[in-house]
């Protein structure tokens, strides 16, 4: 079951899957995380913060990615149960 309420990555908790929605991020960026695997549909699961808080580790087709508050904030989805992975 998921809920129909968006958010952005920057806002999901850690140990939480987020199935993605819509990317808001523009130019050379948005190219590198599309060919990284955040693209609409896809499942990404949020391991850890750093200590202070920025930046944040996800997963992401068995990659661990690295994202600042500034890109994760542009990045939105829903979170996902753990049994419609």
């Amino acid at each position: 079951m998921t809920t129909s309420s968006s958010l952005s990555l920057a806002d999901a908790s850690t140990g939480s899957y987020i199935r993605l929605e819509r990317i808001e991020v523009q130019g050379v960026l948005r190219r590198r995380l599309l060919d990284l695997g955040f693209v609409p549909g896809n499942v990404i699961e949020v391991m850890q913060k750093s200590p202070l808080g920025d930046p944040t580790a996800f997963r992401v087709n068995n990659t661990t990615i690295a994202l600042r508050i500034e890109e994760s904030s542009l990045i939105f989805g829903y979170y996902e149960e753990s049994d419609e992975r």
